[in-house]
């Protein structure tokens, strides 16, 4: 072999290796590298799939009334090319369904040759249905749509969805993944003109959307947001809030900021109405803050109730600022705590603070959980404003002991208060009903990190605060908020407002309480922010929103039937006391102090009508009953001398909240 032909046979065997090589290097890239996106550019000519999920889980109050539904609506669509340039189509659609604008949607068409929407959660009657399926080049696909039945109420705790049925704020969003449900991917095979053929595979719905049951009682929030609004409008005030908690659960009964929004027309409302202030937006709690000094100072035998502290005749120097009373005027000298609590004393409770000292009244904050998330379920839940140093200034220890320089959220307050009410036990508040077997065990995220119960306070500490603060409404600044035949424990606030600017400019007030004498302890904090008419302090202007709702609610649970059937039969004297503003809750012009004389007529004037039967069985009376409601005028009047033969009419009206 020449070298000529050596050399042919070398250049042919390296071209031969070369192409070997291309072919093997584009073999590996096509199979490995280029595999999956091959696959999916060969899927696409005559594979399709959808996502589907199932319908989104409804939302209920804690008696199974909803909140939250699901209604079926439909949106249609369009491809204009299907159409073959039929404008006819079109107009017959804008018949069909009215809503639609002819004008509208061909402005949208002739802009597009592909997919076009025309309609989006559209409701339609069954023959509309029909119709529409019959125009060429129109399609038209079920959606089932959001619902809020009770349009305004609960809606900044409950938030709303999107277009696509995600969550998007309050509840919805919180629990989204819960109430939307695991999706399901279906694959089917299409022609060559995009009609399905074939279903490669179904995946079973094994995971339904769950359905959410809510603390939440329908009724007291309906009458909370009610008595919440008619106050703000009353009182020309930006804002308001009010919360209602189950003492001895933690569980939230109502709460609630006015204004609102209404969840079905989420456009039209204002981001700052969307959310739910009572827990996102802290503030200066003012003087109702003053529960927790005495609280620290019982804790820590700093002092009792009847421990005294000269409150230096209304005035006192601290850090070279004045500490002065609320009322200017007053010039209280000796006061006991329980008095201080009574009068609302800012001087008092500073001598308190100053006995205590901050690590010590630190340590019953932090035990409160102020500064920290109460792990109640809203999005965006606040802190609060609380400093983490370990110690401050006397003036700052001042301050925080009467409820300045320090900022809580309404959330926060119901649930310390309820650790009062309650025993001394810390519950964590939460909007989730937990002892239903249908109800889905949610829990929002880091929940594991936060307590849900534990005892912050000795029973007798809880004893002494509620003592002190029966005394607040009895004799003190809270007296406009008794309600007859309860006793009640409640603090009045006053705090001046934060403007923004870094002062004060007007006030926030405020009114927190429970009664007493019920078997199950209730919660109520209202505040309203910057009132401008008919004064401002806490028990004239948030006093009444509490009264109202607590009677409500006393009413609701039959509490009044149960007190006087106890009374009866124990055969003890029930003692009313009376209103001294006469803010009463039926409008009663016989004594407010009743007794049950055997031999006499008894006052029956503001009790309902199981209660008066009760009473007529025990004590063998001749009742004739009239109208319904409360008793609001008797005949003969409570006294008479009892015969056998009279007969006692009773006239009966709705209570009258005013």
């Amino acid at each position: 072999m020449n070298r000529v032909e050596k050399n042919r046979i070398i250049f042919v065997f390296t071209c031969f290796c070369l192409f070997f090589f291309f072919v093997l290097g584009k073999a590996f890239k096509v199979q490995l590298i280029d595999a999956g996106d091959l696959i999916i550019r060969a899927n696409s000519q005559f594979l399709r799939q959808a996502t589907v999920y199932p319908k989104r889980g409804n939302i209920y109050d804690r008696e199974g009334n909803p909140l939250a539904l699901n209604v079926q609506t439909y949106s249609i669509f369009t491809i204009p090319k299907s159409t073959n340039g039929d404008k006819s189509v079109y107009k017959k659609l804008s018949k069909i369904i009215p809503e639609i604008s002819y004008r509208e949607m061909m402005s949208a068409v002739n802009k597009r040759k592909k997919f076009t929407w025309v309609g989006r959660k559209l409701r339609l009657s069954k023959d509309q249905v029909e119709q529409v399926k019959e125009l060429k080049g129109i399609f038209i696909e079920s959606v089932p749509e959001r619902t809020y039945p009770n349009h305004e109420m609960l809606a900044q705790t409950l938030g709303f969805v999107g277009l696509d049925n995600s969550g998007l704020a309050g509840l919805e969003h919180l629990y989204d993944k819960e109430l939307r449900g695991n999706p399901v991917t279906l694959k089917y095979t299409i022609d060559n003109k995009g009609r399905a053929i074939k279903f490669e595979s179904h995946q079973d719905m094994t995971a339904q959307a769950k359905d959410i049951y809510l603390t939440i009682d329908k009724d007291i929030q309906g009458m909370a947001e009610k008595y919440l609004k008619e106050a703000v409008i009353k009182h020309s005030a930006d804002k308001g809030g009010v919360g209602v908690l189950d003492a001895a659960t933690g569980e939230i009964l109502a709460i609630a900021n006015y204004p609102a929004f209404d969840p079905n027309d989420v456009k039209s409302s204002s981001p700052e109405h969307r959310k739910l202030a009572f827990a996102t937006d802290p503030f200066e709690p003012g003087s109702a803050f003053k529960l927790f000094t005495v609280a620290s100072a019982f804790e820590h035998k700093v002092a009792k109730l009847d421990s005294n502290y000269y409150c230096e005749q209304g005035h006192m120097k601290v850090d070279g600022h004045i500490i002065s009373e609320a009322e200017s005027h007053e010039r209280y000298e000796w006061l006991s705590v329980s008095d201080i609590i009574k009068f609302s004393s800012n001087v008092g409770t500073t001598k308190i603070a100053f006995d205590l000292t901050f690590p010590k009244f630190k340590e019953t904050l932090k035990s409160l959980n102020f500064g920290e998330k109460t792990g109640i379920e809203v999005p965006g839940e606040s802190r609060g404003i609380f400093t983490e140093a370990d110690n401050v200034t006397p003036l700052s220890l001042s301050n925080m002991s009467f409820g300045q320089g320090i900022a809580v959220t309404g959330v926060q307050m119901l649930a310390a208060y309820g650790a009062i009410a309650n025993g001394g036990e810390y519950i964590r508040p939460t909007l989730i009903k937990k002892d239903q077997t249908h109800v889905a065990e949610l829990e929002p995220e880091n929940d594991h990190q936060l307590k849900k119960r534990m005892r912050v306070f000795a029973p007798k500490t809880s004893e002494d605060l509620t003592t002190a603060l029966v005394g607040v409404v009895e004799k003190g600044t809270g007296v406009p908020v008794q309600i007859p035949h309860f006793k009640i424990a409640g603090k009045t606030a006053t705090a001046q407002r934060i403007d923004g600017h870094g002062g004060y400019h007007g006030y926030i007030s405020g009114f927190i309480g429970f009664p007493v004498n019920v078997d199950r302890r209730f919660v109520i904090y209202v505040y309203i922010d910057n009132p401008k008419v008919g004064g401002y302090y806490g028990a004239a202007v948030a006093g009444p929103v509490f009264k109202n709702l607590a009677q409500y609610m006393l009413y609701k649970n039959k509490d009044i039937s149960k007190l006087a059937e106890s009374d009866v039969t124990a055969e003890k004297e029930l003692d009313l006391k009376k209103i001294k503003n006469n803010i009463d809750m039926v409008q009663e012009k016989s004594s407010a102090t009743r007794s049950f004389d055997p031999n006499v007529v008894p006052n029956l004037v503001g009790l309902d009508k199981i209660s008066t039967t009760n009473l007529g069985n025990k004590m063998n009376l001749h009742l004739i009953h009239k109208g319904m409601g409360v008793v609001s005028s008797q005949s003969p009047m409570p006294g008479t001398p009892l015969t056998n033969d009279l007969v006692i009419k009773l006239e009966y009206s709705p209570p009258n909240y005013e």
